[in-house]
């Protein structure tokens, strides 16, 4: 019997007990020394591999391991880094990367350079020394706090919406979780609180969970991947603090059903936030195109907060995000303020004391550059595309489309295993998502993908590397095993020691 088919004897039994039995398993299995010996030596197999393909410049650039004793000269240094920018570029100019990078085009890209260069110097924690940093920040959440239904809200009396500028969706998130803690504290004295998601939400409402000392209670998707009203209505008690909604979700590009949870959310008194950091800058303007987008921001009553990434279908440079609240009152519990500070009064609106300015200078220059016909163009490329993508992977036999996708496609596999197709992909030069619970994969269409020739090649490509899929053994290397593994491996204990093993390669030198 190989490894992989024990492991799938043990998961079958493993998967009959319940998570915390499975904890308290794992950790008494793990201080066994014969066990940690099998551990260590399924770790080392696992990521022996990664270290190479993290390190793909060593022996070929010199490494600094400490700061040399002399400083290099300038040129030399730029030249080195055109180097390693040159040899990554193609892959993703090229279209062959799922997200990342969503608009690439050359002018675009040295507009927001430009931008950053004048203002790399700035720092809106001293907004006397850089007042352009307010004036870009305040501005970047007004166009998108217009965008998303801001202005209809103010018109129909219900006070302005409001926010801040983040790092990106996870702090926006993050933030936004703080706000719901620290109000419902303040207001209804609760210690205990929660949060009520669907289990395709981010990862960073997990992380916001996390950090803020806030339980996070799960419910599961519905048919069409969408967050399931009845069960969240269930699992809504006296500590919930806050639903989420997204639009889409990231794993399957579904829309959640926001009108519903939001009528939730009134009747039973508590907060509903829609995490639009995939959606944000394209479902407004794929409505405007005439595309069948339900109802999802501040137009809906209930609606109290969102976030959208300005940095994705923004078109901005990364590391910058907008996290928006229904009222200055509720966005109030986000800010930081320290009053008895021998160094001064202090007060940070986020996560961050001093941010780089540089970043929201080039998310305004992104936003204003743009313009609405900007993103509606944009817009109608990449829902085309998608389009096209999502019909030719219905043709091919042995694949499923999951839900009702727009640009974010998810599909699954029905009798060969689909991270087959995931290695069989990355050795085309793909650079796709890997997902869990169902085993499937994700394209995120963008810009990229929009350019001629990309979607047939990625469809050629998918096609092929079914066919190879098919005939996989289970020998087979690559990333395979490892997605299969951690899909089905109950003890999740040994999968979070490997991804933590796994993110300290990243910072070896």
């Amino acid at each position: 019997m190989s490894a992989e088919a024990r492991l799938r004897q043990a998961n079958r039994v493993l998967s009959k007990l319940s998570p915390r039995l499975l904890g308290w398993v794992y950790r008494q299995a793990s201080r066994v020394p014969l066990v940690q010996a099998r551990l260590e030596r399924t770790y080392a197999e696992v990521l022996g591999g990664a270290e190479a393909e993290l390190r793909p410049y060593r022996g070929r650039f010199a490494s600094h391991q400490r700061l040399p004793d002399a400083g290099l000269d300038a040129d030399a240094i730029l030249t080195e880094m055109q180097a390693l920018a040159d040899h990554e570029r193609e892959r993703w100019e090229r279209g062959f990367v799922s997200g990342a990078v969503y608009n690439g085009e050359h002018a675009h890209v040295e507009l927001l350079s430009r931008a950053y260069a004048l203002h790399s110097q700035s720092n809106p924690l001293h907004a006397d020394v850089w007042p352009s940093a307010t004036k870009y920040e305040s501005e970047i959440v007004s166009m998108t706090a217009h965008m998303l239904g801001g202005a209809a809200r103010a018109e129909a009396g219900h006070g302005g919406v409001t926010g801040t500028v983040t790092s990106g969706g996870t702090e926006s998130i993050l933030l936004a979780m703080k706000a719901y803690r620290d109000r419902a504290r303040a207001r209804a004295g609760i210690e205990r609180p929660e949060i009520v998601t669907a289990e395709s939400a981010h990862a960073a409402f997990d992380k916001a969970a996390e950090y803020f000392g806030i339980r996070r209670v799960v419910v599961p998707v519905d048919a069409q991947y969408r967050a399931d009203v009845p069960a969240m209505a269930a699992a809504i008690n006296r500590n919930t603090v806050a639903l989420v909604a997204s639009t889409p979700s990231y794993p399957h590009g579904a829309i959640d059903p926001v009108e519903a949870l939001a009528r939730l959310a009134r009747q039973r008194g508590v907060g509903l936030h829609v995490d639009a950091c995939l959606g944000g800058f394209v479902l407004p303007f794929a409505a405007e195109l005439g595309y069948d987008v339900p109802a999802f921001d501040f137009r809906v009553p209930g609606v109290t907060s969102m976030s959208a990434d300005t940095h994705k279908y923004g078109y901005a440079a990364k590391g910058t995000s907008v996290v928006l609240y229904e009222n200055a009152d509720l966005c109030h519990y986000q800010y930081f303020v320290a009053t008895d500070w021998p160094g001064g009064l202090y007060f940070s609106p986020t996560l961050a004391g001093s941010r780089p300015g540089a970043l929201s200078a080039a998310c305004w220059a992104a936003l204003v550059h743009m313009g609405r016909s900007g993103y509606r163009e944009a817009t109608r490329k990449i829902l085309e595309t998608a389009a096209q993508i999502r019909s030719g992977i219905e043709r091919i036999e042995g694949l499923r489309v999951l839900g009702e996708p727009l640009w974010v496609i998810a599909f699954a596999a029905d009798g060969f295993d689909i991270y087959r197709v995931l290695d069989a992909m990355g050795r085309r030069g793909w650079s796709l998502n890997g997902l869990h619970r169902p085993a499937c994969l994700h394209l995120c269409v963008t810009l990229r993908q929009t350019e001629p020739g990309v979607a047939e090649r990625f469809l050629d490509d998918l096609a092929h590397s079914v066919g190879e899929a098919r005939q996989a053994t289970e020998a087979t290397p690559g990333m395979a095993p490892i997605y299969g593994l951690a899909a089905t491996l109950p003890l999740r204990g040994a999968v979070a020691d490997l991804l933590r093993r796994y993110v300290d390669l990243l910072y070896k030198p």
